[in-house]
């Protein structure tokens, strides 16, 4: 992995931001948030179906009634992959995507706990809150974003990774970031 300086914390978001588990009520205002900020936004069955695991975490982040964010997060086995999180345009750079991270690691309350994420490898942003978060680069997925083919990063967030190692990640491999 190339070297990166280290970015600065996010600032915390304003108090008027509230977090709480996603509803199906709340949907459409997801589906509206979904498709400003993804190219290939996930559809109102996807969601459905995330809602419907019991043994997932899917969170909601309202400025007022507004939903300004929200993450998805589903556990298979003993691993919680992070399958979406975002954050309305006007409220990114905030630390709002940092605080819900916290809400699911409280929610899911277990130190040893495993996570995991695709990224783009273009997403710099991205990469620098999860590194910031614990998360590191084990693997890529080739060409795993249908909108242009692009590579996505995986990365893992576990004991090992918080203590500098992927001593507990399952086959990392070697990862170049550009």
């Amino acid at each position: 992995m190339s070297e990166r300086t280290t970015a600065p914390p996010p600032p915390e978001p304003s108090p008027a931001i509230r977090i709480r588990p996603l509803s199906y009520p709340d949907l459409p205002q997801v589906i509206a948030v979904e498709r400003r900020v993804f190219p290939t936004p996930w559809s109102l069955a996807m969601f459905v179906l995330e809602l419907s695991k019991q043994s997932g975490v899917c969170l909601a982040a309202f400025s007022g009634e507004r939903l300004v964010g929200y993450l998805i997060c589903s556990r298979y086995d003993t691993v919680w992959h992070i399958m979406n999180i975002a954050v309305d345009l006007d409220h990114q750079r905030h630390g709002l995507a940092s605080s819900m991270l916290r809400e699911l690691y409280e929610r899911v309350g277990d130190d040893e706990a495993r996570f995991t994420l695709e990224v783009r490898r273009s997403n710099v942003v991205a990469i620098h809150l999860y590194e910031r978060e614990g998360f590191r680069a084990a693997g890529i997925r080739r060409r795993y974003y249908q909108d242009n083919g692009e590579d996505a990063l995986v990365m893992w967030r576990t004991p090992s990774t918080l203590a500098g190692t992927l001593d507990d990640v399952p086959n990392p491999g070697r990862v170049g970031i550009d």
